[in-house]
């Protein structure tokens, strides 16, 4: 399923927030939203996953999901949202439950994701057990459980620290050679993006509005940290929001 974004605009009030956003997500892909704080990245990322809806524009939905998708968007947050009395099991049996899916279908569906998120020899470990970058992996098997046809990742990765952030970067294109999955991406973090991202939105300061579409055609799992060409591609990226950036931060700052 291909996700379409058709001239959004948006206003709070009097500020406008975003402005004629119009994009393709392409299934199988994950697309990277970056800029400047306050740029309406997470907006729009709501707008897609239907929690609000814009002012002006459509989010257009188009082909079919994948067999057996209990959840056409879901969610992956970067505060993780477990449920702190549940096992890592029962974090991801929630999703399930809500659909009625328990015993047997239940059990090899959480199977199938521990094993994709290299879980399952702490399935029945609580939360508090967890390190950081666990936690994280059980939200994204927990996301996974439902067979997303899109998932909608909110800076999933910026709670953690730098080493763990390398360490689930590894994970996610793994998961995706493994069993390729579409993404929306949100990241402040631009070695995220040009690692995982198949398509870069660079947005303005506010109102957001698209600067510049970059693609990277190189394969997921030929990209590395000490990548020169990606390393080119990042200062790039950062050169076209450094100056909004600094702006973004000195209207915060007077707010």
């Amino acid at each position: 399923m291909d996700i379409r974004l058709d001239g959004i605009s948006h206003y709070y009030g009097e500020t406008e927030v975003l402005r004629d956003i119009t994009l393709d997500v392409p299934s199988g892909q994950i697309v990277c939203l970056v800029g400047p704080s306050g740029c309406g990245k997470s907006t729009l990322l709501r707008f897609i996953g239907g929690l609000e809806r814009p002012t002006k524009g459509a989010v257009l939905q188009m082909g079919q999901p994948p067999e057996g998708c209990l959840n056409p968007l879901t969610y992956v947050f970067q505060d993780f949202a477990l449920l702190p009395w549940r096992s890592v099991r029962g974090n991801i049996s929630l999703v399930l439950e809500d659909h009625g899916i328990r015993g047997a279908k239940a059990d090899k569906i959480i199977a199938d994701v521990l094993a994709r998120t290299k879980l399952s020899d702490f399935a029945k470990a609580l939360p508090k057990q967890l390190s950081g970058g666990m936690k994280q992996r059980v939200a994204i098997a927990r996301a996974l459980a439902v067979n997303p046809a899109v998932m909608l990742m909110d800076e999933p990765l910026s709670a953690l620290d730098s080493q763990t952030r390398e360490l689930l970067m590894d994970d996610l294109i793994a998961l995706w050679d493994r069993q390729p999955f579409t993404a929306v991406y949100v990241t402040h973090n631009l070695n995220e993006a040009v690692r995982l991202g198949h398509k870069i939105v660079v947005l303005s300061r506010r109102p957001g509005a698209i600067r510049e579409v970059v693609e990277i055609d190189r394969p997921l799992t030929e990209r590395s940290f000490a990548d020169v060409d990606l390393e080119r591609t990042q200062k790039h990226l950062w050169t076209l929001m450094r100056e909004e950036a600094r702006a973004a931060d000195e209207e915060l700052l007077d707010v």
